[in-house]
Order: C-alpha cells, then sequence, then structure tokens
C-alpha cells in the first residue's frame, strides 16, 4: 500500500510540476491501472558493488588468521596449492594496513579512523596485486601513499626527481604492506613445519630460550661445532628459495610476487667521502619532529641494541622482501634443520654403562631431570649420542663419543652445505672444541667444572640414603670479556685489563633526573638479559659499575666539580640527591620536591652485588613449546570428537561420574523425593473423630515425620553419589 502511494505521489509530482512532460497532456487513468502501474516501477535494490571496499569487509581479520594458524597446525604436512584466495581478503590488507600505518606513525590506528579515499587506494593496490601489475620498490607512482607523506611528486623538478630515483630510499610505504600480507599467510603455514631446534626469527623463541635448552640438553656433551653460516643471510640465490618455498607452496600468484620481490634491484648510492666530510663539519642542529612523526628510539634501548650478540645482530635483508627475509631465511635453512635431525637418529649408539642415555630408543628423560646440569662419572664406554640448535645462521652441535665421530659428522656437514645450500665452509670455520676449553654462544660461555655433591635418594624400604658423588656440571656464564667490549664500542669505557669508565656525553643536555631515569631502565634491561647466567650478580655489578663512573665523569664535567669523588660526596652512592643546587640561592630540595616544583631524582639500581636478583634456575621442560603453539594444540585437540569420546569411556571405566551428570543426578533425585505444597495429602487416623484434619506444614512436624524425611533425603543422596 505504501508503494502504490508513494507511486502515486511521484507520478502527480511529475505531471504537475513540469507542463512540457508528455504525461502531463494525458488523461488520468483509472485506479486499477496505478496499480498495474505500480508493479513494474516497484524499487529493486541494487547488486553490491565488487569494487566498493565496505562490501569487502565481511570478516574479522583476527578470526581469519587464527584459522589460517589453525588449519595449518591441524595439517602441518600438507601442500598448499592456493593461496589466492587468501590473498583476495581485504580484510588481511586492512589489518596490514593498519600495522604498517602504526609502525609509521607511532600510534595505533584503529578501522574507523580510516577515511574512505584511504580504502579505495587500499583496494587498487590489492587489484594490482591480484592482476600482476604491481612493481616492487616505485619510487614516484604509488597506489596509496603513507599519512606521513605529504610530498607532490606531479610538482617535482627533475633535479629532486633525478635524485629520488639514484639515491638510497626507505622502502615504499606500499611495499611494506605487500610484505604483510605475505607474511600474514606464508608464517601460519610454515611454522608447524620448522624443526623445534632453529630459535631465531620466530614467534615465541627467544636467545634466553636457548640458553635454557643448552643448559637442559647439553650437558653430557664433551664435543661441540660451532658452525657461522651467516654468509647465506648476506645475499642468496634467487633459485635456492623459491626452491625451498616451492616444497610445501606451490601457488603461482605468491611464487611469482616472492620472485619479482627478490629479482628487482634495489637502487643504492654511495656516498663520496668528501660529502662525509662536509657532513661532520656541518653543524648539525636539533631536528623538530613532524606531529605524526614517530619518536626515535630512547637512549637507553639504543644502548641495549649495541649490546646484541654476533648471533643476533644480523636480520637478513634480500630484495624487497622486507619483513619476509627472516622467514625466508628460515625456509631456506630448514632443509639442513631436517637433514641434522635425521642424523641424530642415525648417530645414536646406546650403551648399558651411560649414566645419561642408556634406553634403545633414545627418548628417554636424562637420569636426574630435577638437575639436569650434573652429570655423574661414568666408566670410557659412553653412549654415543648428537644434539644440535640453530640461532638464525650460526649452529651449534654437541657430540658425545670420540672425536673421530664429530670430525666425521664436519666433513658430512661441508658436503651438505656445498651441495644444497651453496657455501664453501672448510674446518676453520667449523671448528672442532672440548668443553673444558668454554665454548661461546651468544656472549655467554659453556664450560664444564669438576663438582663433589652430596646425593640423596630414597632405597628400597623408604630408607633415604646420603651419599658423596662426583661428576660434572655445566656452566653457562656471561663472558665478561664480550661486556668489555659491548662498552668499548659504545664508547662507555677504555682499556682491557683495567677499564676506565668514560663520560657518556650523549646525555650532557639532560636534566639529573632524566639521565638517571635512563640508565635505570638500561640496568634492568641487562638484568633481564643475564637472567640465566650462572654469574648474573658479578656481571650486573659490573654493568652497574660502568654506568655510575661514566655519569660521574659526566656529571663532574656538566656542574664543575673536577671529580668523581667529589659528585658522589654530593650526590651520595646513587647520585640521587640534586648535583645543582646552591646555597643561599634557592630553597632546599625537598621543599622544592613538595611543592611539585622539582622532578624526583631516582638513584642509581644495583650499586651493590646484593641488590642484583639471583640466577633463574627455574627448570626446563624436555618438549617446550611456547605458549601460542600449545594453545593451538590443545584447541585442536577439544575441536576433535575422538578426543570427547576417549574421555567419555576413560570415566566409564574407572566408574567416575562427570560433575554435569552429578549434578543431572542431584536435580533429578531431589524432584523424585521432594513433596510439593498443593499436592500434600490429608492423613486420616484411625483413632480420631470421624471427619477430615488438614495437616499444617512447618516448623511444628512431628518427630516421626521427621525421621521419614530425613531417610528419604539420605537415600536420595546416597543414590546420587553412586
Amino acid at each position: 500500500m505504501l508503494r502504490r502511494r508513494f507511486t502515486l505521489f511521484s507520478l502527480q509530482l511529475l505531471t504537475n510540476n513540469n507542463p512540457l512532460h508528455p504525461l502531463h497532456t494525458l488523461t488520468p487513468l483509472h485506479p486499477h491501472h496505478y496499480r498495474h502501474f505500480s508493479t513494474f516501477t516497484s524499487f529493486r535494490r541494487p547488486p553490491p558493488d565488487p569494487n566498493d571496499p565496505s562490501t569487502l569487509l565481511k570478516e574479522d581479520a583476527f578470526s581469519l588468521c587464527s584459522q589460517m594458524w589453525v588449519d595449518n597446525f591441524r595439517h602441518p604436512d600438507k601442500i598448499i596449492t592456493n593461496l589466492s584466495s587468501f590473498l583476495r581478503r581485504f580484510e588481511l590488507w586492512l589489518l596490514a594496513y593498519q600495522k604498517v600505518t602504526t609502525d609509521e606513525t607511532g600510534s595505533y590506528t584503529p578501522r574507523s579512523s580510516i577515511q574512505r579515499p584511504e580504502l579505495e587506494n587500499l583496494l587498487a593496490l590489492r587489484n594490482a596485486v591480484i592482476d600482476g601489475n604491481f612493481k616492487w620498490g616505485s619510487r614516484l607512482k604509488f597506489h596509496i601513499k603513507s599519512p606521513i607523506d605529504k610530498t607532490d611528486y606531479e610538482s617535482l623538478s627533475k633535479r629532486k626527481i633525478k635524485i629520488i630515483l639514484t639515491t638510497t630510499q626507505p622502502t615504499p610505504f606500499q611495499d611494506k604492506i605487500v610484505q604483510e600480507v605475505l607474511l600474514m599467510i606464508l608464517e601460519p603455514i610454515y611454522e608447524p613445519r620448522f624443526s623445534s631446534k632453529s630459535f631465531a626469527f620466530r614467534p615465541g623463541r627467544t636467545p634466553h630460550t636457548v640458553l635454557r635448552v643448552i643448559r637442559r640438553s647439553f650437558a653430557g656433551y664433551l664435543w661441540y661445532l660451532k658452525g657461522d653460516l651467516s654468509t647465506l643471510l648476506d645475499g642468496v640465490k634467487v633459485g635456492l628459495v623459491i626452491n625451498a618455498v616451492m616444497r610445501d607452496v606451490r601457488d603461482k600468484m605468491v611464487v611469482d610476487l616472492l620472485k619479482s620481490a627478490l629479482v628487482t634491484p634495489v637502487v643504492t648510492s654511495q656516498v663520496d667521502d668528501m660529502e662525509k666530510k662536509k657532513k661532520k663539519r656541518k653543524y648539525q642542529k636539533k631536528r623538530v619532529l613532524n606531529e605524526d612523526e614517530p619518536k626515535p628510539d630512547p637512549y637507553w634501548l639504543d644502548t641495549f641494541f649495541g649490546f646484541a650478540p654476533e648471533e643476533a645482530e644480523k636480520v637478513p635483508n634480500w630484495g624487497h622482501c622486507g619483513v619476509l627475509s627472516p622467514l625466508l631465511a628460515n625456509i631456506v635453512l630448514d632443509e639442513l634443520d631436517q637433514w641434522l635431525e635425521g642424523k641424530i637418529k642415525d648417530f645414536y649408539v646406546p650403551s648399558k654403562s651411560d649414566v645419561i642415555w642408556n634406553s634403545p630408543e633414545g627418548e628417554a628423560e636424562q637420569g636426574n631431570t630435577s638437575w639436569p646440569e650434573f652429570v655423574p662419572t661414568s666408566g670410557p664406554d659412553k653412549t654415543r649420542k648428537m644434539d644440535f640448535i640453530r640461532y638464525g645462521g650460526h649452529i651449534l652441535i654437541g657430540v658425545r663419543g670420540p672425536r673421530a665421530d664429530a670430525a666425521t659428522l664436519r666433513k658430512q656437514l661441508i658436503e651438505f652445505c656445498d651441495q644444497k645450500l651453496m657455501i664453501k665452509l672448510d674446518n676453520e670455520s667449523l671448528p672442532i672444541e672440548h668443553i673444558t676449553k668454554g665454548i661461546m654462544f651468544l656472549d655467554h660461555v659453556l664450560c664444564r667444572r669438576v663438582v663433589y655433591p652430596t646425593l640423596r635418594y630414597t632405597a628400597t624400604g623408604g630408607k633415604i640414603i646420603s651419599e658423596k658423588g662426583v661428576g660434572t656440571l655445566l656452566s653457562v656464564t656471561a663472558s665478561l670479556k664480550q661486556c668489555i667490549r659491548q662498552f668499548r664500542k659504545l664508547s662507555f669505557l677504555k682499556g682491557d685489563k683495567d677499564p676506565d669508565p668514560q663520560p657518556c656525553f650523549r646525555m650532557f643536555h639532560a636534566t639529573q633526573a632524566h639521565t638517571n631515569a635512563q640508565m635505570n631502565k638500561f640496568l634492568s634491561t641487562m638484568v633481564e638479559w643475564y637472567r640465566f647466567a650462572d654469574n648474573r650478580k658479578k656481571i650486573v655489578n659490573f654493568c652497574s659499575y660502568i654506568i655510575r663512573g661514566s655519569l660521574a665523569k659526566l656529571y663532574a664535567a656538566k656542574y664543575k666539580l673536577r671529580s668523581r669523588a667529589k659528585v658522589y660526596k654530593i650526590g651520595s652512592r646513587n647520585l640521587s640527591r640534586p648535583l645543582k643546587e646552591k646555597k643561599g640561592q634557592s630553597p632546599e630540595y625537598h621543599n622544592l620536591l613538595r611543592m611539585g616544583l622539582a622532578e624526583s631524582i631516582d638513584g642509581l639500581q644495583y650499586t651493590r652485588m646484593s641488590l642484583v636478583p639471583e640466577t633463574d634456575y627455574t627448570p626446563f621442560p624436555g618438549n617446550w613449546r611456547p605458549d601460542h603453539e600449545k594453545s593451538l594444540l590443545e584447541y585442536i585437540k577439544l575441536e576433535d570428537p575422538k578426543t570427547l569420546d576417549e574421555q567419555q569411556s576413560c570415566i566409564r571405566e574407572q566408574g567416575l561420574v562427570t560433575p554435569q551428570d552429578y549434578i543431572s543426578m542431584l536435580v533429578w533425585n531431589y524432584k523424585k523425593s521432594s513433596l510439593p505444597m498443593d499436592h500434600l495429602s490429608l492423613v486420616k487416623s484411625n483413632e480420631s473423630v470421624a471427619g477430615s484434619q488438614h495437616l499444617l506444614i512447618g516448623s511444628n512436624q512431628d518427630d516421626h515425620e521427621n525421621t521419614s524425611k530425613e531417610e528419604e533425603n539420605d537415600a536420595s543422596m546416597n543414590a546420587a553419589e553412586v
């Protein structure tokens, strides 16, 4: 009815307002003609526009990514042939845009704040990638630009265009978005396929995990091979990467996109020495950041990054792959991991007289799982076994057995790297070292020492026996020489045998409160970095000494106090007292602090060794997995209907009752045994007068009725418990 009225109104408006309209000269129609006319002019909703970004956002991007992780962990060996469907999902592109924009601006970008023109540009980028029209490393023509990029590329002069095309430029914004989308698609595919013994460039696996694994599993090994494959991270052949990717992914669109990213040349320019000298001589003014420009790393974080160990310092960056490069490096090196895992099984030869590994399968736990670093002494006949850990381009192999076995393994490893990875290695790049000499890995030294502990164990009959034992203990200590070398690289000290702290003039213009706060953050980070080192107290106390001496020299130069001793006398041992105050010219510091006119100065932490926390010796499980992998596997297990059937059959076999069944039995027995108020029957007595008496229910019931009611309730509860 409403549609008919709307049609009549529009027709009348059309004929009345426009005298020249042909319908104005026509005679009025009969009402049934209007009815037929309205059926032909009914409103129809137009079909959804495939180029409209709002119609493409059908599902939440996080749920889509979660489903990808679950599916790939459920079928880790499945060869993937169709990834184009995920590459077309606009939800992933929008999530990648949010992440890259957050990295560019330094603040989170919610979906509601993204304007429609930006969504249309993002959709154009997606269509260009799908159609094969996307070009990596574009300098002037972009499908989408960064929010902080205000450059008008159409009005640039020829000189500026030449500079942009011939000099090194940051990675384009649209390239970062494409890299993030590929990372979100490929990472869930390869994570369940990677070896559990590779720890670099993977979520949930840190250098701390490597140190804990070494402490847990490498106590019984005598010979160590330390290999450096970092030349692979500097540059790799395109065919090697593509062949490694195509072992598991056979999607042509994704493979071609990766190949073009590796093949497309990167424009770089070398700065002449004369230009460097000119830049050094020129006075560098403080640059004012834009409103939407992220702040640089603070001083304490920049300083801590300088302490990165050799194994974690180099991050691959191949072609235009960007954040994809570490994942591609792990894909290439995964073939080496699988080969070494096969060697572990072939190398294992058990011996019954061995005190650690004496089972035929080789999968049994060590003899003392509560103290895995301790290895009791055993006879000359030991089990032959090997294990390895790879962190990035560095690999550590432990061998238990004669040195000849380690030499044979080294020869086979050199041949494998030459044939499969095209890396030339020799005996010098793969040295064989004994554990007594100390093995450096991740700036920690692995060594062993002889100990004589008192072992207590329970014998047959429950008798506790204490006896003196002898064995070796694996020690994981932080390298003091490496720490001094890193401080010298950051210009915090000079000298080797007798290190002398140097003032950190980079904090010269900062206040005392800000400088102390920055150094406290740095010391807290160093305490966490050396968390699992046996000499944690000693190494952190040394770091605190260097930082405190450096600040004392800085304050002596800044406030003209001449010596460190005078700085310590005024500012105390931890430099928590103000050094700028002059008597008679300003109120006391405590009064200014109470009135809020001065900022509080925090003293330096860990100035005494007793303030440094103890080493973390938390037991590490043998079959350790990151938290996200355990959650995924648990979720997949709960989704499997066989899990529920197994639990129910186990409950029936043991004669147990589930909580749900127990509650239902309680409710059923309560309903069955209880008497409703409105269905109470009248109790008749033969000795009473003829008639009926109504009995009241309350607190004045007789003892006989209470007893019978309690017996019925006890019977129902017993039935429920059964």
